[in-house]
């Protein structure tokens, strides 16, 4: 188990391109000013992940200092068709906000028919709470509004050093109502989760992480799963909590992780001392990307969680229902 400190007053992430010790912790809310000045292993993302009756929609946009890339995926439940497309520009910088809360980004990245568009207009401080998003790409349209809950968050800054660190910020259990358009037919995505993954820091060149999340409504209460794991290994930080009517008990705890990446139908278990979950895939992603110095290769299983956890007060609560997703990932970069 670790003891994380838990930070609540706005703070800066890195003085220069040198983490500041004090910020490495955990947050229940956006309060890092995540400016990181210079050039070289600086990464910076906004990753919303949506699992919908219909649909499953994940869109990314990065800036890995030597490109930029706006990528978005859409897999059609009902058929198991995937439909990915994926921008590339060497040297690209994309506009990411470092101003705590706010997610808001228009870019885009790729030439000609490869050119993917994404923007993104966030502000957790706003009175409507709504963030909206758009994609264009060839063939592809997908419109989103995701519906921000007055709940936590789980913000960690995870340390490797002083020169190498992560500000990784995961808000969860957010409705969400939209469209996709595939070739001109404009379809609903029917009720469903959206999740944030936000991520500012200096990357190791080579690094393999796992992740996971589900939200959902159990026994009248809305609830949702956060783990990870590998990545934070050593770091004496976590990425792992339950959140319960908008209350985020965050566990202080590296999890075991069980799973087969080659079993397409296969279980993956999450366990701790008060986690034991399991996601059953109704289909498993591989993504695999070879461009010189970038590789990726990424296994994400799409999914019903079950099982329980335990709040901070001892309370065991029913995990069964919820719907999201499982992975690894492999990364140089």
């Amino acid at each position: 188990m670790t003891v994380e400190r838990e930070i609540t007053a706005i703070t800066d992430l890195a003085h220069g391109r040198r983490l500041n010790p004090a910020a490495v912790g955990w947050s229940r809310s956006p309060v890092f000013r995540t400016a990181i000045s210079g050039w070289g292993r600086t990464k910076r993302w906004e990753y919303w992940g949506v699992v919908t009756e219909h649909f499953v929609v994940g869109l990314t946009v990065a800036g890995l200092d030597y490109l930029a890339n706006c990528a978005v995926y859409v897999l059609d439940r009902a058929t198991g068709v995937e439909t990915v497309r994926s921008g590339i520009t060497p040297f690209g910088a994309p506009g990411f906000s470092d101003v705590p809360g706010d997610g808001t980004i228009h870019a885009a990245a790729g030439p000609g028919s490869s050119r993917v568009e994404i923007k993104i207009d966030d502000d957790d401080n706003a009175a409507d709470r709504i963030t909206s998003i758009s994609v264009r790409a060839t063939g592809l349209q997908v419109d989103l509004a995701v519906r921000r809950q007055d709940h936590d968050s789980l913000g960690v800054v995870v340390p490797w050093g002083e020169k190498r660190f992560q500000y990784t910020l995961k808000d969860l259990a957010n409705p969400v109502t939209g469209t996709v358009t595939l070739d001109g037919a404009v379809r609903d995505l029917g009720p469903g989760w959206a999740v944030l993954d936000r991520g500012r820091g200096r990357w190791r060149y080579s690094n393999v992480w796992n992740w996971g999340a589900g939200s959902g409504v159990v026994d009248g209460s809305t609830r949702a799963i956060q783990v990870g794991g590998k990545w934070t290994d050593g770091t004496a930080c976590t990425e792992n909590g339950i959140l319960v009517d908008g209350r985020m008990h965050k566990i202080g705890e590296d999890l075991r992780w069980s799973y087969d990446v080659l079993d397409r139908a296969g279980p993956w278990r999450v366990q701790g001392e008060r986690l034991d979950a399991t996601l059953t895939p109704f289909h498993q992603r591989r993504d695999l990307t070879e461009l010189g110095v970038l590789a990726v290769k990424t296994w994400q299983a799409f999914g019903v969680w079950s099982g329980s956890g335990v709040l901070d007060d001892g309370t065991s609560v029913s995990l069964d229902g919820l719907v999201g997703w499982a992975e690894e990932s492999r990364n140089r970069w």
